[in-house]
């Protein structure tokens, strides 16, 4: 890990839990570290964990991602509360900005449409979206056994 990590104030930590309350899917990064922690509890399994360290990069692109969405310009006092069926959470602190947002779990698109802030309910679930699928692709890549 590198000096410049080790003093970069970047933090990201976002994840769901469902209506059951041990169900659970969460990223967090800090200081080079990415980490990833999901138990479905789908037939009994059991929590899956992960963590890798991730090069400085990968940690530049996933901060083009946040700033880009400009999710540090949005409140969620107008976005749905968290309810029986789950909630989602976001929390970043990147520059002078730090934030912390709490929502119903989101199901569809059509959740966001009948929302009191579509617009920033919008910004929120594709940058969830986006960074999933850049973690997921990275634990993918990074614990493959066999690599094709």
């Amino acid at each position: 890990m590198t000096t410049t990590q080790e003093n970069d104030p970047f933090y990201l930590r976002t994840g769901h839990s469902g209506k059951h309350g041990h169900e659970f899917l969460e990223f967090e990064y800090s200081h080079g570290r990415l980490r990833y922690a999901n138990n479905s509890n789908y037939r009994n399994d059991s929590l899956i964990r992960k963590e890798m360290w991730v090069s400085p990069l990968v940690v530049k692109e996933m901060k083009r991602i946040i700033e880009s969405s400009e999710i540090v310009k949005e409140e969620d006092t107008n976005w749905p509360k968290k309810n029986i069926v789950g909630k989602q959470e976001l929390e970043i602190r990147i520059g002078n900005d730090h934030i912390s947002f709490e929502t119903a779990k989101i199901g569809s698109l059509a959740d966001i449409q009948d929302s009191e802030d579509p617009e920033g309910l919008r910004v929120f679930y594709y940058l969830i979206q986006d960074l999933r699928c850049m973690i997921f692709s990275l634990i993918s890549l990074h614990f493959k056994i066999k690599p094709i």
